[in-house]
C-alpha cells in the first residue's frame, strides 16, 4: 500500500478520457478522502495541462486513508468513480511542521499554534517575487539561511504582478484574452518552490492575488475569474502547510470589502483547514471588514514604509494598537512593517537595522504578540544583478538579493526570534499603564512599548532610545529580577531588583533596550521557558 507522512502531502494523478475546450471552465472534479476515524474531507483536484488532473490532500490521522474521485462529468471514466487507499504514518525528524503539524489560531484565538497546540511564532520573509523569479538551487540556498536565521514562514506572490510580470522562462501564469486560461507550465515550476519551503520547516504564505494596480490581477479580473483563479491556487497547494494572504497590497475598504468578501466566502467557504487573511496596503485597517467572516483567520495590516511623525503614530498609537480588544478578537500580526534599506516616503536616508528593530518591537508590544514579517529591499525584486526594481521607479536602484540575505536587520531579526522563545511570548498583552510617562507622546519615535503577562509574573519594555523610565511596578509580582537584553547582540546584564511600588531605571546607553522585569518565584520555577 502507498505510504505519506502525517501532515505531510499525498498527491495522484488522474488521466481524463475527454479532452475540454476550456478545462478550467467546463469541468470540475474533486475527491473524498475517509479518514481512519471515517470523518470525510472533500478536496478539490486541479488540472495540470493535456488530460492531467491531480489531487494533493494533507492527512491529519494516522492509520489507512480511502478515496473516491467524482467529476462533473459522470461519463468520463478517467476522472470519476476512481478509488484507492494509501497508509499514513507518523514523521520523524527536526521538521516542525511534520511534528506538529500546520498553524492555527490558538483557543484564546491572540496568537498561533501548531495543530498539536505547540506556540508558533510567526516570523517572515517577504521574498515577493523569490518564487517567480529564483532559480532553484538558490531558492534552497535562500530558504536555507531563512531557516537557520530563525525565520518561520515566506510571504510570495503566486501570479504576475506590478512587480513581477513575467517568470524566468518569460510566460504568465494566466491569461484573459479568450477568457480566463491558467498556464499549468508556471505553477509547475513553482510547485518545487512551495514543497521546497515546507521541506525547511517554513510556512508558505503566498498572496493569491496582488492587487493594488490596475493591471494585478485582484483587480484586472472580474469576479467570476477572481474566484475560479483564486480556487485554482488553492486546489493546487492547499495540501501544503500555507497560510492564504487572499489579496495583496490592496484597499479593501467601502464598497471594495463586499466584493474580497464574496472573493472569500466562495473560495474558501466557511470552515477552511488553512490560515487566511488580507495584505492590506500600507497604513489601512480592514479588521472591521473582515472580522465577522469565518475564513478570516487574523488581522493582517501593513504599517508601511514612512517616516513622518504621522506615519509613526499610526502604528503606536493608531489602529494596531488600539483595535485588537475589538470582538471577534483575532490575532494581529504586521506584514509589512519599515524595510531595511527601504527609502522612507518622506526622507532620502534609507531604513537601516535600527528603523526595522524598532518597527518589530513595536508591532509584537502594541498588540498581543503573535509574530511580525521583515522584509529587506534587495531581497523582494529578486534580482540577480543590481538595478531597478519593476513597477516601483521611486525606489531607484535595489542591490542583487544574494548580497542581503546576511544583513544587520536579518541578524537582528534572529536575535529577536531567540528572544521571545525564551518567554512565554504568548502570555504577554499590552501594558502602557506600568509607565508612568510616556516619552513618545510629543514624538512617537521615542514611543516606549510595554507589555505584561495577565499574571503579572513578566513585563516587557522596549525603549527605542535608552534613557530613564519611570514605572508603575506595584502592579507587577514582586519582589522580581529586571534584566536589560541588547536586541542588536543578543546580550543580557543584570538591572535592579524591583520590590514594589514605583521604580526609576536607566538603560545602559542611548541605543535601544528592552528590560524584562521577571517575578523572582516565576523564574525559580522555569517560568522563563
Amino acid at each position: 500500500m502507498v505510504q505519506c507522512l502525517l501532515w505531510a502531502v499525498y498527491e495522484f494523478t488522474f488521466e481524463s478520457a475527454r479532452s475540454y475546450g476550456a478545462p478550467l471552465w467546463d469541468v470540475r472534479v474533486s475527491v473524498r478522502f475517509t479518514a481512519p476515524s471515517g470523518e470525510e474531507h472533500p478536496v478539490e483536484a486541479f488540472w495540470d495541462g493535456g488530460g492531467a488532473w491531480r489531487v494533493r490532500f494533507c492527512p491529519d490521522e494516522a492509520g489507512e486513508w480511502s478515496w473516491r474521485s467524482e467529476c462533473s462529468d459522470a461519463a468520463n471514466a478517467g476522472l470519476h468513480g476512481r478509488t484507492g487507499q494509501f497508509l499514513c504514518t507518523s514523521a520523524e525528524g527536526d521538521n516542525p511542521l511534520l511534528a506538529h503539524g500546520p498553524p492555527r489560531v490558538s483557543d484564546d484565538r491572540r496568537h498561533f499554534v501548531h495543530a498539536d497546540g505547540t506556540p508558533f511564532f510567526w516570523l517572515a520573509d517577504t521574498a515577493w517575487n523569490g518564487a517567480i523569479l529564483a532559480r532553484p538551487e538558490d531558492w534552497q540556498a535562500y530558504l536555507g539561511k531563512r531557516r537557520e536565521q530563525g525565520f518561520t514562514a515566506v510571504q510570495f506572490v503566486s501570479t504576475q504582478w506590478r512587480g513581477g510580470s513575467r517568470d524566468r522562462q518569460g510566460e504568465t501564469a494566466f491569461s484573459v484574452e479568450d477568457g480566463l486560461r491558467v498556464n499549468p507550465a508556471w505553477f509547475q515550476r513553482l510547485d518545487a518552490k512551495v514543497a521546497a519551503l515546507n521541506e525547511h520547516g517554513l510556512v508558505a504564505a503566498p498572496v493569491v492575488m496582488w492587487a493594488i494596480g490596475e493591471d494585478d490581477p485582484g483587480r484586472l479580473l472580474s469576479e467570476p475569474d477572481a474566484v475560479r483563479l483564486a480556487r485554482y491556487v488553492v486546489a493546487r497547494w492547499g495540501a501544503y502547510q500555507v497560510v492564504w494572504l487572499l489579496g495583496g497590497d490592496g484597499d479593501y475598504r467601502g464598497d471594495a470589502a463586499e466584493r474580497w468578501r464574496r472573493i472569500g466566502r466562495a473560495v474558501f467557504g466557511d470552515r477552511p483547514d488553512r490560515l487566511v487573511t488580507m495584505h492590506p496596503m500600507g497604513q489601512s485597517w480592514v479588521a472591521d471588514e473582515f472580522r465577522d467572516e469565518p475564513w478570516f483567520a487574523f488581522i493582517g495590516y501593513q504599517s508601511g514604509h514612512g517616516s513622518s511623525t504621522e506615519h509613526l503614530r499610526w502604528l503606536v498609537a493608531g489602529p494596531p494598537a488600539q483595535q485588537w480588544l475589538k470582538e471577534p478578537v483575532r490575532p494581529v500580526v504586521n506584514l509589512e512593517p519599515n524595510y531595511e534599506a527601504h527609502p522612507p516616503y518622506h526622507t532620502h536616508e534609507r531604513f537601516t537595522d535600527r528603523e526595522v528593530r524598532r518597527a518589530a518591537y513595536w508591532s509584537l508590544l502594541i498588540a498581543p504578540p503573535a509574530g511580525l514579517t521583515y522584509g529587506h529591499n534587495h531581497i523582494w525584486p529578486w534580482r540577480d544583478e543590481p538595478g531597478p526594481p519593476e513597477g516601483h521607479d521611486y525606489i531607484g536602484q535595489v542591490g542583487a538579493w544574494r548580497d542581503a540575505v546576511e544583513s544587520p536587520g536579518a541578524g537582528s531579526i534572529r536575535v529577536l526570534r531567540d528572544f521571545f522563545e525564551s518567554l512565554p511570548w504568548w502570555r504577554l498583552r499590552p501594558a502602557p499603564d506600568l509607565l508612568m510617562e510616556q516619552p513618545g507622546r510629543d514624538d512617537p519615535s521615542r514611543f516606549v512599548a510595554a507589555a505584561a503577562s495577565e499574571d503579572d509574573a513578566l513585563a516587557v519594555i522596549y525603549l527605542p532610545e535608552g534613557g530613564k523610565l519611570s514605572l508603575r511596578t506595584g502592579r507587577l509580582r514582586t519582589p522580581a529580577a529586571s534584566r536589560w537584553f541588547d536586541p542588536r547582540t543578543g546580550g543580557w546584564r543584570d538591572g535592579p531588583e524591583l520590590t514594589g511600588g514605583d521604580a526609576h531605571v536607566e538603560a545602559p546607553d542611548e541605543n535601544d533596550w528592552i528590560i524584562v522585569i521577571q517575578a523572582n518565584a516565576d523564574r525559580d520555577q522555569g517560568g522563563d521557558k
